[in-house]
């Protein structure tokens, strides 16, 4: 199962700046522990020095991983305040019919509610369902209905 890893980099700030990232690596060691069999793609991996791109390379990156958001089996997104570029990506893996995991505490924030297939409130609730086993049953009956994955 192919996992992208979306969340919060820049948010509203308004110079060349990001939110704090240790959730991403959190994440990762939480489904590696869980789910041994993902692969985890994180952007922000292969792009820590993102911010001071061209705009010429930061838009090649920023449509790629769209894209990779609509081939993906799973996005999770970790959304503790409103994100531009999160949101795009959920909508593009929702549209694509891929599973859509928010982690958020914007539950009526339509993006969150509307573009994800489960929503949890914060990483402990993530937390507690994936450790027993409960995420990835939901997950695979989210597929079912779909009939997409490639577990």
């Amino acid at each position: 199962m192919r996992i992208f890893l979306a969340g919060i980099m820049q948010g509203s700030h308004l110079g060349a700046v990001m939110h704090y990232q240790g959730y991403r690596e959190q994440l990762r060691e939480l489904l590696q522990q869980h789910l041994p069999e993902v692969e985890v793609y994180d952007p922000l991996a292969d792009h820590q020095l993102s911010l001071d791109y061209t705009d010429e390379m930061a838009r090649e990156v920023f449509l790629n991983h769209n894209r990779m958001c609509g081939q993906v089996d799973v996005l999770i997104a970790f959304v503790p305040e409103a994100s531009m570029g999160t949101a795009i990506e959920m909508w593009e893996a929702w549209r694509a019919n891929r599973v859509v995991i928010a982690i958020s505490p914007l539950t009526l924030n339509w993006t969150i509610k509307y573009c994800s297939h489960l929503v949890y409130v914060d990483l402990v609730s993530f937390q507690a369902d994936l450790a027993s086993g409960d995420l990835a049953a939901k997950i695979a009956a989210i597929q079912a209905r779909f009939g997409t994955g490639t577990n």
